[in-house]
């Protein structure tokens, strides 16, 4: 047998840190552009519309189908 009857014991591991300064900026960016796809996918369309002539509505209509808002 060449194999030691006792395991070795393993180092433990170190733990993560994760820089929270270093994400929150990243969150945010990330938070901001999430409700703006969220506001043109699902609000973008009648008197509250930024663009006139319904070009976003017609242009993400298959999209909002596919995720279930109402658009009609």
């Amino acid at each position: 047998m060449s194999q030691a009857a006792v395991p070795v014991s393993l180092p433990a591991p170190m733990p993560i840190r994760i820089p929270i300064r270093e994400i929150v900026p990243w969150a945010v960016l990330i938070g901001m552009l999430s409700l703006i796809t969220m506001y043109f996918v699902s609000a973008e369309d009648g008197i509250t519309a930024l663009f006139s002539g319904g070009y976003v509505h017609e242009f993400l209509h298959d999209g909002r189908h596919l995720l279930a808002f109402p658009c009609h």
